[in-house]
């Protein structure tokens, strides 16, 4: 996690720490972005891999989350909530964390929204990561079997004057306190509980995160519910684009 106090001339940070054989490195190259061709009617429209995902109300987060990624990932739940606010939202993680108020900013958005948002976890969700998974709609949460699922608490380092050195202290235990009181209201575990398994870093099978209370479900295969969903909107694209066609 990594958490930003607002300054111009001071920052805070609180690292994610990774197992050894988890790659450090955030580095992503969003050039190589498969396009997709669809034929229609009014002939043929090319979408990037993530925009035709969109239309099938599927958001992924990849990599680490940052401002960036919270720009895009907010905007894509707000547009999703307002073309059909009922209809669910499948968002995939695999992320090592990140920023906290970036992830926090996700967080809130999923709980402001009224569409319900399933998550599902594959490769990984660690430390702010695994909150944005646990904070799925209640029975919608999901992982593959061979993911890895981390939480820990923040940590990180300041240096400056005495008092604002305790000042920004006091202000990583109060968000501290705060992701403790949400992995227990998502998990359903007491305070000292979460509080006890966030003091280092702790590592847990999609098994044992079920345990815990941060997922509802291991799979190994997309549940027919969800492929009915996605063969569903993709009909009624393809009879949009075909009335559209016939003005």
């Amino acid at each position: 996690m990594t958490f930003l106090i607002p300054s111009t001339k001071r920052l805070i940070s609180c690292t994610t720490a990774v197992a050894p054989t988890i790659s450090r490195s955030y580095t992503r190259n969003y050039s190589l972005i498969p396009m997709v061709i669809e034929h229609s009617s009014r002939g043929e429209r090319a979408y990037d891999i993530f925009s035709r995902l969109l239309k099938e109300r599927i958001v992924c987060i990849n990599g680490s989350i940052n401002d960036d990624t919270a720009h895009v990932v907010v905007a894509q739940l707000l547009f999703l909530e307002s073309e059909n606010p009922s209809k669910p939202i499948h968002m995939y993680l695999n992320s090592p964390g990140g920023q906290v108020t970036a992830g926090l900013a996700i967080y809130d958005t999923m709980q402001y929204i009224k569409s319900p948002v399933n998550t599902i976890c594959l490769g990984q969700a660690a430390s702010m990561g695994s909150l944005l998974l646990a904070a799925g709609a209640k029975g919608e949460r999901r992982s593959l079997p061979n993911a890895t699922i981390m939480v820990h608490q923040p940590s990180g380092g300041y240096s400056g004057q005495a008092k604002d050195m305790t000042i920004h202290t006091k202000q990583i235990v109060r968000v501290w306190d705060a992701l403790n009181a949400l992995y227990s209201k998502h998990t359903g575990q007491p305070i000292d509980v979460i509080q006890k398994h966030m003091d280092r870093d702790y590592f847990m099978t999609p098994e044992e995160a079920k345990d815990f209370g941060l997922i509802d479900e291991v799979i190994d295969q997309r549940p027919m519910a969800l492929v009915a969903d996605a063969v569903g909107n993709e009909t009624k694209d393809s009879r949009d684009s075909n009335v559209k066609g016939s003005n």
